[in-house]
Protein backbone atom coordinates (compact mmCIF):
# COMPACT_ATOMS: atom_id res chain seq x y z
CA UNK A 1 0.00 0.00 0.00
CA UNK A 2 1.24 3.49 -0.84
CA UNK A 3 1.63 6.11 1.90
CA UNK A 4 1.99 9.77 1.01
CA UNK A 5 0.36 12.82 -0.53
CA UNK A 6 -0.55 13.25 -4.19
CA UNK A 7 -0.74 16.82 -5.46
CA UNK A 8 -3.69 16.42 -7.85
CA UNK A 9 -4.78 19.03 -10.38
CA UNK A 10 -8.57 18.89 -10.08
CA UNK A 11 -10.12 19.66 -13.43
CA UNK A 12 -13.38 21.51 -13.94
CA UNK A 13 -16.49 19.32 -13.71
CA UNK A 14 -15.17 16.97 -11.03
CA UNK A 15 -16.14 17.14 -7.37
CA UNK A 16 -13.47 16.45 -4.75
CA UNK A 17 -15.29 13.18 -3.99
CA UNK A 18 -15.12 12.26 -7.70
CA UNK A 19 -11.33 12.63 -7.58
CA UNK A 20 -11.05 10.30 -4.57
CA UNK A 21 -13.39 7.72 -6.17
CA UNK A 22 -11.38 7.72 -9.41
CA UNK A 23 -8.07 7.42 -7.56
CA UNK A 24 -9.38 4.43 -5.61
CA UNK A 25 -10.02 2.72 -8.94
CA UNK A 26 -6.74 3.79 -10.54
CA UNK A 27 -4.53 2.87 -7.56
CA UNK A 28 -6.67 -0.06 -6.37
CA UNK A 29 -6.68 1.06 -2.76
CA UNK A 30 -9.44 2.25 -0.41
CA UNK A 31 -7.59 4.33 2.17
CA UNK A 32 -7.66 7.67 0.35
CA UNK A 33 -8.93 11.03 1.59
CA UNK A 34 -9.08 14.56 0.18
CA UNK A 35 -8.15 17.67 2.12
CA UNK A 36 -11.12 20.00 1.76
CA UNK A 37 -13.62 20.47 -1.02
CA UNK A 38 -13.08 22.41 -4.21
CA UNK A 39 -16.27 23.37 -6.10
CA UNK A 40 -16.98 21.39 -9.31
CA UNK A 41 -16.57 24.53 -11.48
CA UNK A 42 -13.25 25.38 -9.81
CA UNK A 43 -9.96 23.78 -10.71
CA UNK A 44 -6.44 23.56 -9.32
CA UNK A 45 -4.51 22.06 -6.43
CA UNK A 46 -6.23 19.30 -4.44
CA UNK A 47 -3.84 17.39 -2.16
CA UNK A 48 -5.02 13.80 -1.71
CA UNK A 49 -3.73 11.62 1.13
CA UNK A 50 -3.00 7.91 0.68
CA UNK A 51 -2.62 5.19 3.30
CA UNK A 52 -1.17 6.36 6.61
CA UNK A 53 -1.02 9.89 5.23
CA UNK A 54 -4.82 10.13 5.73
CA UNK A 55 -3.89 11.09 9.31
CA UNK A 56 -2.88 14.53 8.01
CA UNK A 57 -6.07 15.31 6.06
CA UNK A 58 -7.32 17.61 8.82
CA UNK A 59 -3.92 19.28 9.17
CA UNK A 60 -3.83 20.06 5.44
CA UNK A 61 -7.33 21.53 5.60
CA UNK A 62 -5.96 24.02 8.16
CA UNK A 63 -3.16 25.25 5.86
CA UNK A 64 -3.36 28.62 4.13
CA UNK A 65 -4.44 28.52 0.49
CA UNK A 66 -3.84 30.69 -2.57
CA UNK A 67 -6.33 31.26 -5.40
CA UNK A 68 -6.57 33.19 -8.64
CA UNK A 69 -10.09 34.40 -9.32
CA UNK A 70 -12.05 36.66 -11.64
CA UNK A 71 -14.52 39.01 -9.97
CA UNK A 72 -17.40 40.00 -12.28
CA UNK A 73 -18.92 43.28 -11.14
CA UNK A 74 -22.53 44.32 -11.72
CA UNK A 75 -24.13 40.88 -11.32
CA UNK A 76 -25.40 39.09 -8.18
CA UNK A 77 -26.42 35.43 -8.24
CA UNK A 78 -27.98 33.03 -5.75
CA UNK A 79 -24.77 30.99 -5.56
CA UNK A 80 -22.41 34.00 -5.55
CA UNK A 81 -20.73 32.66 -8.69
CA UNK A 82 -21.42 33.03 -12.39
CA UNK A 83 -23.01 29.57 -12.58
CA UNK A 84 -25.97 30.59 -10.42
CA UNK A 85 -29.26 32.28 -11.19
CA UNK A 86 -28.95 36.03 -11.73
CA UNK A 87 -30.80 37.94 -8.98
CA UNK A 88 -29.68 41.51 -9.69
CA UNK A 89 -27.97 43.29 -12.53
CA UNK A 90 -26.66 46.81 -12.04
CA UNK A 91 -24.43 49.23 -13.96
CA UNK A 92 -20.81 49.46 -12.81
CA UNK A 93 -20.13 53.13 -12.18
CA UNK A 94 -17.00 53.08 -10.04
CA UNK A 95 -13.44 54.15 -10.75
CA UNK A 96 -10.50 51.75 -10.89
CA UNK A 97 -9.02 53.60 -7.91
CA UNK A 98 -12.11 53.00 -5.80
CA UNK A 99 -12.05 49.33 -6.77
CA UNK A 100 -8.42 49.14 -5.60
CA UNK A 101 -9.11 50.88 -2.30
CA UNK A 102 -12.15 48.72 -1.58
CA UNK A 103 -10.30 45.47 -2.29
CA UNK A 104 -7.34 46.54 -0.14
CA UNK A 105 -9.74 47.14 2.78
CA UNK A 106 -10.49 43.40 2.92
CA UNK A 107 -6.86 42.44 3.70
CA UNK A 108 -6.39 41.19 7.28
CA UNK A 109 -8.81 39.69 9.80
CA UNK A 110 -12.51 39.84 9.03
CA UNK A 111 -15.81 37.98 9.05
CA UNK A 112 -17.72 36.06 6.40
CA UNK A 113 -21.27 34.77 6.31
CA UNK A 114 -21.13 31.32 4.64
CA UNK A 115 -23.13 31.22 1.39
CA UNK A 116 -26.36 29.20 1.29
CA UNK A 117 -24.83 27.05 -1.45
CA UNK A 118 -22.09 25.60 0.76
CA UNK A 119 -21.33 22.38 2.66
CA UNK A 120 -21.62 24.05 6.09
CA UNK A 121 -23.95 22.07 8.37
CA UNK A 122 -26.77 23.70 10.34
CA UNK A 123 -28.83 21.43 12.63
CA UNK A 124 -27.43 18.38 10.88
CA UNK A 125 -28.30 19.50 7.36
CA UNK A 126 -25.98 21.03 4.78
CA UNK A 127 -26.80 24.55 3.64
CA UNK A 128 -26.82 23.62 -0.06
CA UNK A 129 -29.51 21.01 0.65
CA UNK A 130 -31.71 23.69 2.23
CA UNK A 131 -30.93 26.09 -0.64
CA UNK A 132 -32.10 23.50 -3.17
CA UNK A 133 -35.38 23.30 -1.27
CA UNK A 134 -35.75 27.04 -1.76
CA UNK A 135 -34.97 27.85 1.86
CA UNK A 136 -32.76 30.63 3.16
CA UNK A 137 -31.78 30.60 6.82
CA UNK A 138 -29.76 32.91 9.02
CA UNK A 139 -26.06 32.02 9.15
CA UNK A 140 -23.58 33.12 11.76
CA UNK A 141 -20.52 35.05 10.53
CA UNK A 142 -17.24 33.18 10.81
CA UNK A 143 -13.74 34.64 11.33
CA UNK A 144 -11.49 34.60 8.26
CA UNK A 145 -8.12 36.07 7.40
CA UNK A 146 -6.91 37.41 4.07
CA UNK A 147 -3.13 37.39 4.22
CA UNK A 148 -2.81 39.00 0.78
CA UNK A 149 -5.12 40.16 -2.00
CA UNK A 150 -3.17 41.11 -5.11
CA UNK A 151 -4.94 42.82 -8.01
CA UNK A 152 -3.64 41.20 -11.21
CA UNK A 153 -5.70 43.32 -13.62
CA UNK A 154 -8.75 45.58 -13.83
CA UNK A 155 -10.70 45.50 -17.09
CA UNK A 156 -14.16 46.55 -15.99
CA UNK A 157 -16.48 44.86 -15.27
CA UNK A 158 -13.86 42.17 -14.55
CA UNK A 159 -11.15 42.24 -11.88
CA UNK A 160 -8.55 39.46 -11.64
CA UNK A 161 -7.23 38.74 -8.15
CA UNK A 162 -4.70 36.52 -6.42
CA UNK A 163 -5.89 35.75 -2.87
CA UNK A 164 -4.02 34.04 -0.03
CA UNK A 165 -6.36 33.21 2.84
CA UNK A 166 -7.08 31.08 5.90
CA UNK A 167 -9.12 27.88 6.06
CA UNK A 168 -12.89 28.11 5.78
CA UNK A 169 -12.77 31.11 3.43
CA UNK A 170 -15.14 31.33 0.47
CA UNK A 171 -13.72 33.23 -2.49
CA UNK A 172 -17.28 33.41 -3.89
CA UNK A 173 -18.31 35.30 -0.79
CA UNK A 174 -15.30 37.60 -1.01
CA UNK A 175 -16.34 38.53 -4.56
CA UNK A 176 -19.93 39.07 -3.42
CA UNK A 177 -18.83 41.21 -0.46
CA UNK A 178 -16.54 43.37 -2.61
CA UNK A 179 -19.46 43.96 -4.99
CA UNK A 180 -21.67 44.94 -2.07
CA UNK A 181 -19.06 47.36 -0.73
CA UNK A 182 -18.80 48.99 -4.17
CA UNK A 183 -22.59 49.29 -4.43
CA UNK A 184 -22.83 47.56 -7.81
CA UNK A 185 -22.85 43.91 -6.74
CA UNK A 186 -20.51 41.20 -7.95
CA UNK A 187 -19.96 37.47 -8.27
CA UNK A 188 -17.09 35.05 -8.87
CA UNK A 189 -16.62 34.16 -12.54
CA UNK A 190 -13.59 31.81 -12.40
CA UNK A 191 -11.55 30.13 -9.67
CA UNK A 192 -8.15 28.43 -9.78
CA UNK A 193 -6.45 27.18 -6.60
CA UNK A 194 -2.70 27.55 -7.03
CA UNK A 195 -1.37 26.44 -3.63
CA UNK A 196 -2.34 24.52 -0.49
CA UNK A 197 0.36 24.68 2.19
CA UNK A 198 3.61 23.57 0.47
CA UNK A 199 1.86 22.03 -2.56
CA UNK A 200 1.89 24.21 -5.69
CA UNK A 201 0.08 24.24 -9.02
CA UNK A 202 3.26 23.74 -11.07
CA UNK A 203 3.95 20.41 -9.31
CA UNK A 204 0.40 19.02 -9.63
CA UNK A 205 -0.69 16.11 -11.85
CA UNK A 206 -4.02 15.31 -13.49
CA UNK A 207 -5.98 12.10 -13.00
CA UNK A 208 -5.09 11.05 -16.56
CA UNK A 209 -1.40 11.51 -15.81
CA UNK A 210 -1.69 9.44 -12.62
CA UNK A 211 -3.51 6.72 -14.53
CA UNK A 212 -0.72 6.58 -17.13
CA UNK A 213 1.91 6.47 -14.38
CA UNK A 214 0.01 3.71 -12.55
CA UNK A 215 -0.10 1.58 -15.71
CA UNK A 216 3.67 2.05 -16.01
CA UNK A 217 4.18 1.20 -12.33
CA UNK A 218 5.47 4.72 -11.62
CA UNK A 219 2.60 6.36 -9.69
CA UNK A 220 4.57 6.14 -6.45
CA UNK A 221 7.19 8.44 -7.98
CA UNK A 222 4.73 11.35 -7.69
CA UNK A 223 4.01 10.78 -3.99
CA UNK A 224 5.14 13.44 -1.54
CA UNK A 225 6.23 11.96 1.80
CA UNK A 226 4.09 12.82 4.81
CA UNK A 227 6.87 14.87 6.41
CA UNK A 228 6.90 17.22 3.39
CA UNK A 229 3.84 18.85 4.96
CA UNK A 230 5.88 19.84 8.00
CA UNK A 231 8.88 21.46 6.33
CA UNK A 232 8.45 24.48 8.65
CA UNK A 233 9.12 22.24 11.71
CA UNK A 234 12.78 21.76 12.61
CA UNK A 235 14.03 18.23 11.88
CA UNK A 236 15.59 16.33 14.79
CA UNK A 237 16.79 12.76 15.24
CA UNK A 238 16.65 10.58 18.32
CA UNK A 239 20.04 9.38 19.61
CA UNK A 240 20.32 5.55 19.35
CA UNK A 241 20.70 5.13 23.14
CA UNK A 242 17.26 6.69 23.71
CA UNK A 243 15.35 5.17 20.78
CA UNK A 244 13.37 2.81 23.05
CA UNK A 245 11.84 5.78 24.93
CA UNK A 246 10.55 7.17 21.65
CA UNK A 247 8.88 3.88 20.70
CA UNK A 248 7.29 3.64 24.15
CA UNK A 249 5.71 7.07 23.77
CA UNK A 250 7.72 8.62 26.61
CA UNK A 251 8.40 12.33 26.94
CA UNK A 252 11.85 13.07 25.51
CA UNK A 253 14.59 15.23 26.98
CA UNK A 254 16.23 17.72 24.58
CA UNK A 255 19.64 16.16 25.24
CA UNK A 256 18.43 12.89 23.74
CA UNK A 257 18.01 14.53 20.35
CA UNK A 258 20.30 15.53 17.51
CA UNK A 259 21.46 18.10 16.46
CA UNK A 260 21.11 19.32 20.05
CA UNK A 261 20.39 22.98 19.31
CA UNK A 262 18.32 25.33 21.44
CA UNK A 263 14.85 23.78 21.79
CA UNK A 264 12.33 24.86 19.15
CA UNK A 265 8.66 24.71 20.12
CA UNK A 266 7.73 22.04 17.55
CA UNK A 267 9.90 19.43 15.86
CA UNK A 268 9.55 16.54 13.42
CA UNK A 269 11.43 13.58 14.82
CA UNK A 270 13.25 10.84 12.90
CA UNK A 271 14.58 7.44 13.97
CA UNK A 272 18.37 6.81 13.92
CA UNK A 273 17.78 5.12 10.55
CA UNK A 274 16.23 8.33 9.20
CA UNK A 275 12.54 7.30 9.14
CA UNK A 276 9.95 9.93 10.03
CA UNK A 277 8.45 9.07 13.42
CA UNK A 278 6.16 11.95 14.38
CA UNK A 279 5.60 15.49 15.60
CA UNK A 280 6.60 16.66 19.07
CA UNK A 281 5.80 19.79 21.09
CA UNK A 282 8.16 21.20 23.70
CA UNK A 283 6.59 21.62 27.17
CA UNK A 284 8.50 24.38 28.95
CA UNK A 285 6.99 23.42 32.33
CA UNK A 286 8.43 19.89 31.98
CA UNK A 287 11.50 20.84 29.91
CA UNK A 288 10.66 17.88 27.68
CA UNK A 289 9.07 17.05 24.35
CA UNK A 290 5.66 15.40 24.23
CA UNK A 291 4.40 13.39 21.24
CA UNK A 292 1.77 15.37 19.29
CA UNK A 293 1.11 12.95 16.43
CA UNK A 294 2.78 9.70 15.41
CA UNK A 295 3.21 8.60 11.80
CA UNK A 296 5.64 5.70 12.20
CA UNK A 297 4.33 2.37 10.95
CA UNK A 298 6.98 0.00 12.24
Amino acid sequence: MMDGILNIYKERGFTSHDVVAKLRGILRMKKIGHTGTLDPDACGVLPVCLGRATKVCGLLTDKRKTYETTLLLGIETDTQDAGGQCQKKRPVEVSDERIRQTIESFVGDGWQVPPMYSAVKVDGKRLYELAREGKTIERKPRPVRFYEIEILSIEQPRVRLRVTCSKGTYIRTLCHDIGQALGCGGCMETLLRTQVGPYRLEDSVTLDQIQALALAGQAEDRLHPVDSLFADYEACQIRPDYEKYMYNGNALEPGWLLPGKECPLRIRLYTPAGRFFGLYVYRADEERYRLEKMFYGG
